[in-house]
């Protein structure tokens, strides 16, 4: 079997150019106050070019104080597609800060401290709130800033269902359907999306929503349509977007269409629902200019500056498109 290749030094970088290697270090590192000659400059870049030389992390680490590792941490899976959208545009816009963000999807494996600690992350963003021991925990293992966003999930999960039902019943729909996402969702959001919608049509004196699990496959979708049909109802809320993309199928399967035979609304706005016939109508979260916020609010804080609560969203809101 063959060996790895040897991974390039300093003191390559400093043989090659013919220099110190505290002089490489000044040079890579950009150190300021310390006069090198453009010439010098020049041989020991070029040099570090040719070998293809990469600092250790952990070297990067001691002489600036931290790391430039963030950590964004998940506990919800599958990850929904709003905050993949929000995860994008957070590392994007850390990595224009020089900071790199790292995933890390918490499924009750590791402590988030041990992997935090083989990560040498600096910061630690976390999707919903943590624990005051783990936050305990972080801090002792070195971490600089930890920021919980999020926090009240319950709250706006209760939101999207309320604000779902609430554009049905405007548009003169008194008995409604709720489709559960037939596949692997955490139950305490479902929940209370669902209790959300309950709460809308308490409000004004309608019944209960019929509350069926539609899988993302179009006969079983069908199947459910048809027993939507048969109670009467005549606009379903679902879970997310791609639970009302399967009812949506499940209609073309029986040849109905939307919104004449079923009005249908999801919720997070994916890529898919404005391409789908008819346009899906949503509710979704504005999440591009909170993730910037969250970038700016850990870079600032990770120069010295103040940890600001960051907000994921400004709120949810309502989607017009054709589908309801």
């Amino acid at each position: 079997m063959r060996s790895p290749a040897r991974r390039a030094t300093s003191a390559d970088v400093a043989r090659a150019a013919g220099v110190s290697r505290t002089t490489v270090s000044f040079v890579l590192n950009n150190k300021p106050g310390q006069s090198i000659p453009e010439e010098t400059r020049r041989r020991v870049l070029e040099a570090a070019r040719s070998l293809d030389y990469r600092p250790h992390a952990s070297a990067r680490s001691l002489a600036a104080g931290r790391s430039d590792v963030v950590l964004l941490s998940i506990s919800q899976l599958p990850i929904p597609a709003n905050i993949s959208r929000f995860a994008e545009e957070c590392a994007t816009t850390l990595a224009e800060r020089g900071l790199t963000m790292v995933l890390h999807l918490d499924v009750q494996g590791r402590p988030l401290a041990d992997v935090c600690a083989s990560v040498d992350a600096s910061a630690v963003v976390a999707m919903g709130d943590l624990p005051p021991e783990t936050t305990a925990a972080l801090r002792r293992t070195g971490v600089a800033v930890v920021l919980s966003v999020g926090g009240d999930s319950a709250a706006a999960h209760r939101d999207v269902g309320r604000l779902q039902a609430e554009h049905l019943i405007e548009r003169g729909h008194r008995r409604l359907g709720y489709a559960l996402a037939g596949q692997r969702v955490p139950r305490a959001m479902a929940s209370e999306q669902l209790l959300g919608v309950e709460e809308a049509c308490a409000a004004v004196g309608a019944e209960p929503p019929t509350v069926l699990s539609v899988a993302p496959r179009p006969a079983d979708a069908a199947r459910a349509v048809a027993l939507w049909r048969d109670r009467s109802v005549t606009a379903v809320a679902a879970y997310n977007d791609e639970t009302a993309l399967a009812v949506l199928a499940g209609m073309r399967e029986l040849g109905l269409t939307a919104p004449d035979d079923l009005a249908v609304i999801g919720a997070d706005d994916i890529r898919a629902a404005s391409l789908v016939t008819p346009p899906l109508t949503t509710v979704a979260f504005d999440l591009s200019n909170a993730a910037r916020h969250l970038a700016e609010v850990v870079a600032s804080a990770l120069a010295g500056g103040e940890a600001r609560p960051a907000e994921v969203s400004s709120g949810p809101r309502v989607v017009r498109r054709e589908s309801a």
